[in-house]
């Protein structure tokens, strides 16, 4: 009689937590954002090869690899890979990042299929235009460095040393990050400009402003929000991989220190956010920005638990980012949530250029960010 009561007790102790458990992750927002992707934006079936997407496709991997959703998440990237493999290729940064899902399935599955696709994806990433510093092009037609590039490429070759095993790829994104740099970041702020253009083409791209490299640096004069937070969430997933001994760790550490040492005392207090130009908060014509304030509070969050940002100073940074987003940059949709205050894709201009770009509601890239930014909040263990 004592054992039954035990056991009917023990079992009633076990159905308590699942009902806690299935509650608690249904009232999580970092779920309810990849929810909404996957059962309604964008199912796995309607998968694009492309950065926008691609971007997401790195949250569910980040959250399988931490074993978090792996059997609601898992058959969604393999779906989704498999949908678009006849399309996926390396011959633009935009498209190289996809490439860490192969690399991520050829892992996990050892499938051949996966592995020789990402060495094909690698290859083909190899032939990509370069600058006469060596930095990859984000075009084709004119040679031009761009921030965005160094997270696109970045992502997928750190995916494949997770693969191989092989630092040459690690030692391959840092190269492109220090190569950017070079043109791109300004020495006091550690900022990083928008776009350098290497030679005297005019791009004919229509989302570019006509003219924006048409003066003696070649370059914009304008800091972007989110394409600070691509340099901030590389910078951090790139020092995660690597040992705290390595001779590109210090480097990498004192620029992640730099930006943000920068940016803080530029969030806003009462929206915990930053804005689309984040050196001027509160300028007319000047917005909030979601995507690069996750972006922002990831790097600082994940900084912590690497051990390299004292916590006591950059969790009140952290802790309004977060309540931020979830008081003003989440919107429900059903049983979902979905992100609002997103900049659309932006390209290279001034300081007006970035004002009037679109502010949009739902973007895969913005579910990603804000994903991995909830998880790494939840996930405060050092290194």
């Amino acid at each position: 009689m004592k054992k039954n009561f035990i056991t009917c007790v023990s079992f009633l102790s076990i159905m308590s937590l699942f009902s806690c458990s299935s509650e608690k992750e249904f009232n999580r927002w970092g779920d309810k954002l990849t929810q909404y992707v996957v059962e309604e934006y964008m199912p796995a079936k309607d998968y694009i090869w492309n950065w926008n997407e691609a971007v997401f496709l790195k949250s569910a991997v980040v959250r399988c690899e931490n074993n978090m959703d792996k059997d609601y998440l898992f058959p969604y990237i393999q779906t989704a890979v498999d949908s678009t493999f006849g399309d996926a290729n390396g011959h633009h940064p935009n498209a190289v990042i996809s490439g860490l899902g192969l690399a991520y399935l050829a892992q996990t599955t050892g499938e051949s299929r996966y592995k020789d696709k990402a060495y094909e994806i690698f290859e083909q990433y190899k032939n990509i235009p370069r600058a006469t510093n060596g930095g990859v092009s984000h075009r084709e037609e004119v040679i031009e460095l761009w921030d965005d590039t160094v997270y696109m490429v970045g992502e997928f070759l750190m995916q494949m040393y997770k693969l191989t095993g092989n630092k040459e790829f690690l030692l391959e994104a840092i190269s492109q990050l220090k190569k950017h740099a070079e043109k791109l970041e300004d020495p006091e702020t550690g900022l990083w400009y928008h776009g350098w253009d290497n030679d005297t083409i005019p791009s004919q791209d229509p989302c570019c402003q006509p003219g924006w490299a048409e003066n003696p640096n070649r370059r914009n004069n304008e800091f972007w929000g989110r394409g600070n937070g691509w340099i901030l969430m590389t910078l951090v997933d790139l020092m995660e991989l690597l040992p705290e001994n390595d001779e590109n760790y210090p480097y990498l550490e004192a620029s992640l220190t730099q930006k943000l040492n920068t940016l803080y005392p530029l969030q806003d207090e009462k929206t915990g956010h930053w804005y689309q130009l984040p050196i001027y908060p509160g300028e007319e014509g000047n917005f909030i920005e979601s995507s690069s304030t996750a972006m922002y509070a990831y790097a600082a969050a994940k900084g912590i638990a690497l051990g390299i940002l004292p916590a006591d100073k950059y969790m009140p940074m952290i802790d309004r980012a977060y309540a931020g987003l979830e008081a003003n940059s989440l919107q429900p949709v059903g049983k979902y949530l979905k992100m609002k205050n997103i900049c659309d894709g932006t390209c290279i201009g001034d300081k007006d250029y970035y004002y009037n770009r679109g502010i949009v509601n739902e973007r895969a890239y913005a579910f990603g960010i804000a994903a991995m930014f909830y998880d790494q909040y939840h996930q405060p263990t050092a290194k």
